[in-house]
């Protein structure tokens, strides 16, 4: 049987060493074998089962739920299959929007109106509305949502330099080489959680009692999505920053709350 050691995986799979094995030590993603040397070897099951562990990552699955569903779901090629809609229609969004930006490009080169239908063409926030109802609930999709029309477009704009500088501070960290547990990070840790519990219908919001296990989903949800660890994309590429933020806001709520 053919295998691949952890570095060749890491090197193909885009995932870091460090992220398997903490798939390892959760019990999501063994190795096939552990050599005498103590290096880990992936076989062909262990690569199937990896990839649909992506794939539910991209769906916004926390770890704990990702596992239950690669238990309930025994059949590799038939759990696949299952993927197969929802890749479909993100690659349907994803044209629309390169779509919506090069209408975009080609107005601006030609001095055109800027202002047309299809320039927000598969922007929309409210995509998100089922996925956050299904993970958080209809109220707390309801409240933020009305929050974030209540404000003007200066405040909008406010908030967004916000989030950014948040998000490029956390990149500046992880590249910088410090651990999570710093005081720098855990201060940046603070400073995540006072941003996440400002925004009103989120567990964060209302008060400490869901905070914790939120801030913790939260903090996973930035490794196993794409769209949030876009966010925290070092350049040395890969999940490394996503996943420095998590273990930073996991040690803080871990330890302070």
């Amino acid at each position: 049987m053919t295998e691949w050691s952890i570095h060749e995986v890491a090197q193909r799979s885009g995932v870091t060493t460090r992220t398997l094995r903490h798939y390892d030590a959760i019990g999501i993603l063994s190795p096939t074998r552990t050599g005498a040397n103590g290096y880990r070897y992936y076989g062909p099951e262990a690569l199937v089962r990896l990839q649909r562990i992506l794939l539910l990552r991209d769906l916004g699955l926390a770890l704990s739920d990702i596992a239950e569903v690669l238990d309930a779901q025994q059949d590799p090629a038939e759990a696949l299959r299952t993927h197969i809609g929802w890749l479909r229609s993100e690659q349907e969004r994803l044209a629309r929007q390169i779509a919506a930006v090069e209408s975009t490009i080609t107005a601006w080169e030609g001095g055109e109106s800027m202002m047309n239908d299809d320039m927000f063409d598969g922007f929309d926030h409210t995509v998100y509305k089922d996925e956050v109802e299904e993970r958080w609930g209809a109220e707390a999709y309801s409240r933020s949502d009305s929050w974030w029309r209540s404000l003007g477009t200066e405040q909008q704009a406010a908030w967004k330099n916000t989030s950014a500088e948040l998000a490029g501070d956390w990149v500046a960290a992880a590249e910088s080489g410090i651990e999570p547990g710093s005081t720098e990070a855990q201060a940046l840790a603070q400073r995540h959680v006072a941003w996440l519990r400002a925004i009103p219908g989120t567990p964060a919001h209302q008060g400490k009692a869901g905070l914790k296990p939120y801030v913790l989903g939260l903090a996973e949800m930035y490794v196993a999505d794409p769209r949030f660890a876009a966010n925290y994309a070092t350049s040395g590429g890969g999940n490394g920053g996503a996943e420095f933020v998590r273990d930073a806001l996991a040690e803080y709520v871990n330890s302070r709350l």
